[in-house]
């Protein structure tokens, strides 16, 4: 049975994931997140994409991308293909690094989009590894709160909008959306 297509369309706003094979790492040490970010910043530039928030796990990635043309397949196959490359090279290893093709959840709504980049600021904390997500150093959202320098390949300006007009405003409002799970997913007064 053939592969259903993916949702691929201009302006499209994607919630990507990718996990390694048997649930294996695909990240062993922090040169490998150095190397994935490097990677992820170049695809980002090549296809003109919007990254508005990522989280690097040990065992999988999450991305929050808009994407103007209708290339996500591309961009993703790229990405995962030149690092999979680089982590065997790097590493001795060979085979597929990734369990299967990239999974991606086409958003839709801007609710959608805020509890995605709530769920992607949060995995580090419901796996474990931190209390509390801006302590996780291979995610964007601590930089995007203003605690550590930017990441030129992450753009929050789309995301922050959401909450507020006014920038500080904004990246507290997304903190609380994020620190509080409890709301009821009523719109915000972006003023």
């Amino acid at each position: 049975m053939p592969r259903p297509p993916r949702i691929q369309v201009p302006g499209g706003i994607y919630h990507v994931t990718n996990k390694g094979c048997a649930e294996r790492a695909i990240f062993l040490d922090d040169g490998d997140r150095r190397c994935f970010e490097s990677i992820l910043a170049k695809t980002i530039l090549r296809h003109g994409w919007c990254l508005s928030i990522y989280c690097l796990m040990t065992t999988h990635y999450h991305l929050l991308v808009t994407t103007p043309l209708p290339d996500l397949a591309a961009g993703i196959q790229w990405l995962n293909g030149l690092y999979g490359q680089t982590f065997n090279r790097r590493h001795g290893a060979k085979g597929h690094l990734f369990m299967r093709r990239y999974s991606s959840e086409f958003v839709q709504t801007e609710r959608h989009f805020m509890d995605a980049a709530r769920y992607i600021a949060l995995n580090p904390v419901e796996a474990g590894i931190c209390r509390r997500p801006e302590d996780w150093p291979w995610s964007s959202y601590a930089a995007i709160l203003g605690r550590r320098s930017p990441q030129p390949f992450v753009d929050p300006t789309s995301l922050l909008e959401s909450f507020a007009t006014d920038p500080d405003l904004a990246r507290a409002r997304f903190q609380s959306f994020v620190e509080d799970r409890s709301q009821n997913g009523a719109p915000l007064n972006r003023v």
